[in-house]
């Protein structure tokens, strides 16, 4: 039967195996960016709200889907084990106080989510915001990062700041008191940082496009 948690579970699915994020794959598809996210699902007065068949349409165009592999009645062509929701935060909710443990992992209930392969238990999203990491990511990106992964030289990280700054740069040199940061963005200067204004630092292992 096809149900209002199916249809929005294999919009989901369907962005998973194409390595996308619900936004990456609406705009795909040329489509809103928002089109998919959570808080378009259900109406403010709490009614289930379904996507169009129109965008339906053009996310089965967009990856050369058929509609019985997207609704599951035949296997998928990509299949990634251990799909599981990580949660998605904006970059502005990552800077604000409270929202992360010791560990620099979101904590709470109530976030936004995109599927994404499992790859560890501290995996998390953020969504960017703003033109500060152009041109290598765009408002609307979607950067899936990871705090238990290991941080090599050169690798692209996202460091949050104790005083609540977050920012996306390159590793460039970690010494026993600074951290030095190119920037991804030519427009702005490579920060360096002592150890002790750091917060945490998680290294990015996915962005949508």
């Amino acid at each position: 039967m096809l149900s209002h948690d199916r249809i929005w579970q294999a919009i989901d699915r369907l962005a998973a195996e194409n390595r996308l994020s619900a936004s990456g794959l609406a705009r795909k598809a040329g489509l809103d960016p928002t089109t998919f996210n959570r808080s378009k699902r259900v109406a403010a007065d709490g009614r289930p709200r379904w996507p169009s068949t129109e965008s339906i349409a053009k996310i089965l165009a967009a990856t050369a889907t058929e509609l019985s592999m997207f609704l599951g009645s035949e296997a998928p062509r990509h299949r990634f084990e251990g799909v599981r929701p990580i949660p998605l935060l904006g970059l502005a909710q990552a800077g604000a106080g409270g929202f992360f443990d010791d560990g620099g992992f979101p904590i709470g209930q109530g976030w936004d989510e995109v599927a994404f392969p499992a790859a560890g238990e501290n995996v998390f999203a953020l969504e960017v915001s703003g033109e500060s990491m152009l041109p290598l990511y765009r408002h609307g990106d979607t950067l899936i990062v990871a705090r238990d992964a290991a941080i090599r030289r050169g690798d692209r990280v996202v460091v949050r700041t104790t005083a609540g700054e977050v920012m996306a740069k390159v590793l460039q040199r970690k010494t026993g008191r600074t951290l030095e940061l190119a920037s991804l963005n030519p427009d702005h200067l490579p920060r360096t940082l002592a150890l002790a204004e750091i917060d945490w630092m998680a290294r990015i292992i996915w962005a949508s496009q």
